[in-house]
């Protein structure tokens, strides 16, 4: 498949920790679907950047530590969703214990990743508006990347 939209995305969370960090040990982990998800932002490592400048050539640049980013979606507040629940007691955890997460993609392809969650923070904007909570996820792992089927 080629370019797609986001719709039919979906974001999942799990307690327990993978066997293996690789797609079997994360494709055998039960999980449960966080629900009324408007938008799940970025995903991806960045790096941090190292200079040197000798005093003689060009300044080099290196890649440095890996950060593999903070996800940030946004969400309809139902305190009826099991997702959002145990995304809650994520967020209240102060153990720092790792949670697994799952993003799937329309076509299937899946991204999986352990991280923390740093606080989930709600949002009251006005009569007209749902009310949001906007979690942020800190990646912890490197990202698996599982193609579509």
């Amino acid at each position: 498949m080629g370019s797609q939209t986001a719709a039919g995305s979906t974001l999942a969370i799990s307690a327990a920790a993978p066997a293996t960090p690789d797609a079997a040990g994360y494709a055998a982990l039960a999980f449960t679907d966080i629900g009324q998800v408007e938008k799940l932002g970025g995903l991806g490592a960045s790096y941090a950047k190292v200079e040197f400048q000798p005093l003689k050539g060009a300044k080099q640049k290196y890649k440095g530590s890996a950060d593999y980013g903070t996800l940030q979606p946004s969400l309809a507040i139902d305190s009826t969703d099991a997702g959002q629940t145990l995304l809650q007691t994520a967020s209240d955890n102060e153990t720092n214990a790792l949670y697994s997460f799952k993003v799937t993609y329309p076509d299937g392809a899946k991204r999986y990743f352990q991280g923390r969650v740093f606080g989930m923070p709600e949002t009251t904007d006005g009569a007209d508006t749902m009310l949001m909570a906007n979690p942020s996820i800190e990646i912890c792992t490197k990202i698996v990347k599982v193609a579509a089927a």
